[in-house]
């Protein structure tokens, strides 16, 4: 077993997702001895400490999305010259959606050690309390922001059969579980959870119809959502609605390999399948 407290290597961090009582010793420790913790809000890694009632040993540096790129060297060469190097985000686990994931590669391209203490994750706690399936499941992190963007997105979900996880922002949820009732059904089932392990926590259940208007008014808090895989029918639908979409792209100058290539990005057809199910479409309209 790989000792994490010794010298010259990357320890991933996870961090309590709301409640504090999460955090496991081995984070405590981490934080005590590490010689750099690099920390998405040093104010917050901070207040955890405080929390905790640890004090953080080392230097405590600033590693979020805007400076992770210039940051990475910086601290390769301090694993190189001995130092063990504690990466922490605001919640959870580092790389999942929040930096981390490009000092990671970094480190394997460079044969440096990099390990994980293994924690608290706002993906599979709001998995496991959604009542949906959990035997087979993806997570897509956030949704794309533009509407445009976000109904294509939503169109490759359409023919997901696992159950998806992904995070929205409080001010963007009820606009995409509304467009996801369009896309995917109004019927299908989905559930919002909110504040997760926090003193205001609360799992919506429902369909997507339902969950739009519930959230319609506004929730606050950091928000995880899942939805139900589709079924064979809806399968079949969503297919149809991509066909639709490499139709679009391909009238709008994109040659068809490229727009199905493109299209199914993210989906679970590979490219092939849409390739032909455009021909197939197009052959059944002569």
């Amino acid at each position: 077993m790989v000792d994490p407290m010794t010298s010259g290597r990357v320890v991933l961090a996870a961090t309590p997702i709301g409640n504090p009582g999460d955090a496991s010793d081995r984070l405590r420790q981490v934080l005590e001895t590490a010689d750099i913790v690099a920390a998405e809000d040093t104010r917050r890694v901070r207040s955890l400490a405080a929390a905790l009632e640890v004090t953080i040993g080392g230097r405590v540096m600033s590693f979020f999305e805007h400076n992770e790129a210039g940051r990475v060297p910086q601290l390769l060469d301090r694993v190189r010259s001995g130092d063990v190097v504690a990466v922490v985000t605001d919640a959870g686990m580092p790389a999942v959606s929040d930096p981390g994931y490009s000092l990671v590669v970094a480190c394997i391209e460079a044969g440096l050690p990099v390990t994980c203490l293994p924690g608290p994750s706002a993906v599979t706690t709001a998995l496991v309390l959604s009542g949906l399936p959990v035997d087979r499941f993806c997570f897509d992190g956030f949704p794309p922001r533009r509407a445009g963007r976000r109904r294509t997105w939503l169109a490759r979900l359409a023919t997901e059969e696992r159950t998806c996880v992904f995070f929205e922002s409080p001010h963007r949820l009820a606009d995409t579980l509304a467009e996801a009732a369009e896309v995917l059904g109004p019927d299908r089932r989905a559930a919002v959870c909110r504040e997760l392990t926090k003193t205001y926590e609360e799992v919506l259940r429902g369909t997507l119809a339902e969950l739009a208007e519930r959230t319609a008014d506004g929730v606050l808090g950091e928000i995880v959502v899942v939805l139900d895989g589709a079924d064979a029918e809806s399968s079949e639908a969503a297919l149809e609605d991509l066909v639709e979409i490499v139709e679009e792209r391909v009238e709008a100058g994109e040659r068809l390999k490229d727009a199905c290539a493109a299209v199914s990005e993210g989906s679970s057809l590979t490219k092939r399948d849409l390739y032909q199910a455009v021909l197939a479409a197009r052959a059944e309209a002569e």
